[in-house]
């Protein structure tokens, strides 16, 4: 029997593990799998916490729906019915001591209409008249490896950008828009820019794509996103799921295989290993100085998210409302705050007020912040609650979580680092695959496509 080991349990390897054993099933091979999971539970940044009446994502809070392969998995895991949807209403972003709405004729804060242009309040009148160049300035140099950033300035102006653009990309992408590339982030824009000859037109024209299924971009799960890990992991019943455990070396054996060496003593032996990891952790257990220099190029992003439920009625939020982005403040701290219990029914079940709001390592303030205390950090959010939303009510309860270095940042070079990492790995590991958001994807759907892809290069390596 051959044998795979995953490293890793969060969302990539759990779909590289489910691809295979049913590859495996459909070809009647046998095939041993083990999943090596350091934590105590399964999911990376994906993991749901219960308090009372209120459902708490710690990590990512929804699937985009736009991307199809999601719900196939979905409803292969017999989840279809324990699907739940965003609520629709208005974004919003906080600048110059208030709420200002970003246009719901756009995507991601890109004008989908001369009328969405016009009526924006987030820019000058001036940077709207800039912006209409878009229409008539062809694309006479960008490609998809060129800044996103750069690019929509050529086209929209920098203050259109700064003010509409950037707030709402940046918070999507975590980085300066000047450090992402087109590829990494909307690369239909330049596709829609060189057939229609504007951005603004090529969105119009396709608009349908990104208002499919009546405003439900975003989809998550009754009893919260851990409910799909779990459905996951009941799937594997063919494999072997190791939790608590980290892997502490891979040593190579003859004929390709190798030993997979864990905390606890244990040595499994693989044909085939996967790390579905971050990229630090990988790079530290394949401990060769080849594969540094590509390594030490990936960046990083940081996060702390912070929970606050209040005893107040959600209704108290302003009509129609799901969340803010926050610009060029200087009385409100958080980078965006989104109306959990607004967008998402199931997390309160009572009806009372859930707010999240998000400290990201782009802010000033976040080296200051991650050195603070929770009851700290829940003092700074009540304070940007109040300043934002007016509300001013003691806590019911509140949920602290910090990510830190522990979010991919996809920045100019991170296509061709990932190309050169992946022919060194061929030479110096063969039978060795690196997967996950650090290389391939940070969205769950892109989790789910590169898990199975890495499935499907099992198989084939398998079959030589």
């Amino acid at each position: 029997m051959k044998k795979v080991v995953v490293v890793g349990g969060g969302i990539t390897g759990l779909s590289t593990a489910y691809y295979l054993q049913k590859a495996a099933r459909e070809s009647g091979r046998q095939i041993g799998i083990t999943i090596v999971e350091a934590s105590d539970q399964l999911g990376g940044k994906i993991r749901t916490e219960h308090d009372g009446e209120f459902t708490m994502e710690t990590g990512a809070d929804s699937i985009v729906t736009r991307k199809t392969n999601a719900a196939e998995l979905i409803e292969e895991l017999g989840l279809k019915d324990e699907v739940v949807y965003n609520a629709t209403g208005i974004s919003y972003i906080y600048s110059e001591g208030k709420l200002k709405q970003i246009p719901k004729e756009s995507v991601f804060g890109i004008p989908t209409s001369i009328e969405s242009l016009a009526t924006t309040e987030l820019v000058s009148a001036e940077g709207k008249v800039e912006a209409l160049k878009d229409l008539y300035t062809p694309n006479e140099r960008f490609t998809k490896d060129d800044s996103v950033g750069d690019f929509l300035e050529a086209f929209f102006g920098k203050e259109f950008v700064e003010k509409q653009i950037a707030p709402v990309l940046s918070g999507v992408y975590s980085g300066k828009l000047s450090d992402l590339t087109i590829a990494s982030t909307l690369p239909y824009l330049i596709d829609y820019k060189n057939e229609y000859g504007s951005i603004i037109k090529g969105l119009s024209a396709n608009k349908d794509k990104f208002q499919s299924g009546g405003g439900k971009k975003f989809l998550s799960f009754r009893k919260g996103m851990s409910q799909f890990i779990d459905g996951l992991e009941d799937s594997l019943s063919q494999a072997e799921i190791v939790k608590g455990v980290s892997v502490e070396a891979l040593n190579p054996l003859g004929k390709g295989g190798y030993e997979v060496v864990l905390q606890n003593g244990r040595v499994i032996e693989a044909d085939v290993a996967v790390f579905s990891t971050l990229s630090t952790s990988a790079q530290k257990l394949l401990n060769n100085s080849l594969l540094d220099e590509e390594f030490n190029q990936f960046k990083h992003s940081s996060l702390i998210s912070v929970y606050i439920a209040f005893d107040v009625p959600d209704r108290e939020l302003p009509a129609d409302g799901t969340g803010f982005i926050t610009a060029d403040s200087e009385d409100v701290k958080c980078n965006a705050c989104t109306w959990t219990s607004r967008k998402w029914e199931h997390t309160s079940m009572g009806g009372r007020l859930l707010v999240r709001l998000f400290y990201k390592s782009t802010n000033p303030d976040y080296g200051k912040l991650l050195e603070l205390t929770e009851e700290e950090l829940l003092k700074v959010g009540m304070g940007d609650v109040k300043a934002s939303l007016g509300i001013a009510s003691q806590p019911l309860t509140f949920n602290v979580t910090k990510w830190h270095e522990v979010m991919p940042n996809y920045h100019i070079t991170h296509h061709q680092i990932v190309k050169s990492l992946e022919a060194k790995m061929e030479e110096n590991f063969p039978n060795v695959l690196l997967s996950g958001c650090s290389y391939y994807g940070v969205g769950i759907p892109d989790c789910i496509a590169n898990g199975k892809e890495t499935a499907e290069k099992i198989m084939n390596m398998l079959a030589d």
